[in-house]
């Protein structure tokens, strides 16, 4: 066997949702800041991310996590989130596999009942507060960064619905909330197809439509992922949801940075509170807890600090191998299984 290059993943899902952590074989990018970080990876690394997430290697159902060293003071870790579309600042379900991984695999020492892990991401340090018993992360409980609504009822033109109506709101990333019911779906699996199509075809209108940008960040802008859900079931209740992750497929997990930005919808319609929790259900059944810990602003928008809980899984470790003659040395996608729209950017 020749190889000229060894990557070493760790396996993991949180809910559902794939999001293998790299702890070997890459070393960390350039950059003053994490999101700098994030953004010299993406501009003279990409290569590592097609390796990974294209076929023959991967798929559009999996994010890869890059462990870096933090930048933040007083953080245990950093993270580069890597998805198949683009690379995001911040993500729940990520954030959840990694905490698991750095506590499983003895990256951070593990210590019982609870273990406090801080992880600096490109959108601000996470801390997170891990249950752990025998040696095993039971869940984990993060404090996401803060999350605010852009603009409510906001109108889009969408190919083949007509006018839609989405509220745009930030958890970690842009997020066009829409209530499927209204187009008559139930958010049932054997609607996945359709959903991913309508949730594609909202991205690109919002996208196209709205001029979209994080005030304290510009570099984070427009709309990345649809949340097609069933109307609020009140304070507490379990309330469905699916997140289409572009280019065109729902999302295992509930998704924290969905259930941070609609609980910042809730709390501007005045349906939630500060102290107030519900439990957002995917497409699968699995089930992410949120809770809105404390009001904030974010320059000058009033915003929540959410709090989200789930579990995570680890799957397997693997080692990755590219041999010289590979003629797929940074993967390639087929439209057939690459999403909706089988695009590897937004």
């Amino acid at each position: 066997m020749r190889s000229k290059r060894v990557i070493s993943v760790v396996g993991c899902h949180a809910e559902g949702e794939v999001g293998d952590v790299i702890i070997g074989g890459v070393l960390p990018p350039a950059g003053v800041t994490m999101f700098e970080k994030m953004r010299t990876m993406e501009r003279d690394h990409d290569h590592v991310r097609r390796l990974l997430l294209c076929e023959p290697r991967g798929s559009v159902c999996r994010h890869v996590n890059l462990l870096v060293p933090p930048v933040q003071p007083g953080c245990d870790a950093g993270i580069i989130i890597m998805e198949a579309t683009e690379y995001v600042a911040m993500s729940g379900s990520n954030l959840i596999c990694t905490v698991t991984v750095l506590l499983e695999a003895g990256l951070v020492a593990m210590t019982e009942p609870e273990t406090i892990v801080t992880v600096d991401t490109p959108a601000g340090p996470v801390r997170a507060r891990a249950e752990c018993q025998d040696g095993r992360c039971r869940a984990v409980e993060f404090e996401n960064v803060p999350a605010f609504v852009d603009r409510l009822d906001a109108p889009l033109e969408v190919e083949g619905y007509g006018t839609v109506s989405a509220d745009i709101a930030y958890g970690g990333m842009f997020y066009a909330v829409v209530d499927a019911t209204r187009l008559g779906f139930s958010i049932t699996p054997d609607e996945a197809r359709e959903l991913a199509v309508l949730g594609e075809r909202v991205r690109l209108a919002a996208r196209e439509q709205l001029s979209v940008v994080h005030p304290g960040t510009p570099g984070i802008s427009g709309v990345s992922i649809v949340q097609l859900n069933r109307p609020f079931a009140g304070v507490g209740a379990v309330t469905r949801n699916t997140c289409i992750v572009a280019p065109g497929r729902s999302d295992r997990s509930p998704t924290g940075t969905g259930t941070s930005a609609r609980m910042a919808v809730l709390h501007a319609r005045g349906q939630m509170r500060t102290g107030d929790a519900m439990v957002h259900e995917s497409i699968i059944g699995s089930r992410f807890a949120g809770r809105i810990v404390r009001e904030t602003e974010v320059a000058g928008r009033p915003a929540i600090v959410p709090a989200i809980k789930g579990r995570a899984w680890i799957t397997g470790h693997h080692t990755y191998f590219l041999d010289p003659d590979d003629p797929y040395p940074e993967g390639y996608l087929v439209p057939d299984t690459w999403g909706v729209t089988g695009t590897l950017f937004q």
